[in-house]
């Protein structure tokens, strides 16, 4: 198990035990954390699991794809160079204290 942190916009900060290789979004989904919608199953279809990861982290996540691209185009809070689908997001053995930070909206 490796601890992720979820960060919502008000400040409050969630930490989770995830299984290695589990999504971000499957982890925060169980767990009932507020700010991750993700409507579609992880299925990469409606962009409500965009979050933002933490730039600590930036470099340490897998590259994303062009579907995943293309998605990331219409999230509901602006996208930045940071943005992903946490969907997307397999949890790694090294990334204990991996955190993201949840947008303000997902719709």
């Amino acid at each position: 198990m490796v601890k992720i942190r979820y960060s919502r916009s008000d400040g409050f900060t969630e930490e989770l035990d995830v299984a290695v290789g589990e999504s971000v979004r499957d982890a925060a989904i169980e767990a009932g954390v507020t700010g991750i919608e993700g409507e579609c199953g992880g299925q990469m279809n409606c962009a409500t699991c965009h979050v933002y990861v933490d730039r600590t982290w930036l470099g340490k996540t897998p590259e994303i794809d062009e579907i995943e691209d293309a998605m990331l185009d219409g999230t509901a809070c602006p996208r930045e160079d940071n943005s992903r689908l946490s969907c997307q997001l397999r949890v790694q053995p090294d990334w204990e204290g991996f955190t993201v930070h949840l947008p303000e909206s997902q719709y």
